[in-house]
């Protein structure tokens, strides 16, 4: 998703388009991958001085239940980046700078079609994998 989409979909579904939250994406929009959410705070207290974290954790919230944001968690960081254009897609992830690369295999083909377990009903499935990118490796 870009950021003239995120700004759709935001005002789509009624809410305000902001200074606040134009600086938000347009930050996001400019990362090439996952963000931690004390570096948005960091971008956006240059810009807003005084401005608080829950302030801006809570536009991530919101724009990730929006869809306009994917989140992920590690190092017990939440981190975000802007939402991938694919419906259904997979990552591989930096674990030092958060850039992503597309997985095209999902590991969900492994299981039957329509066959599940009998005591569980799969309903959604997020598949990540951590690791270093080649200019991360080499520094």
């Amino acid at each position: 998703m870009d950021a003239q989409k995120a700004i759709k979909t935001l005002k789509e579904q009624g809410y305000k388009y902001t200074d606040k939250r134009k600086e938000i994406i347009g930050f996001l929009d400019e990362q090439k991958g996952y963000v931690p959410a004390k570096e948005v705070l960091m971008f956006m207290q240059e810009r807003y001085e005084g401005l608080s974290f829950d302030t801006v954790y809570r536009n991530l919230s919101l724009f990730t239940d929006l869809g306009i944001l994917e989140a992920s968690e590690w190092e017990g960081e939440k981190r975000f980046r802007l939402s991938c254009e694919e419906d259904h897609h997979h990552h591989m992830i930096c674990l030092t700078c958060g850039t992503t690369k597309h997985i095209t295999v999902c590991p969900m083909e492994y299981f039957n079609a329509g066959e599940e377990e009998d005591d569980f009903k799969i309903t959604s499935h997020k598949f990540e994998i951590f690791g270093y990118c080649m200019p991360c490796q080499r520094s």
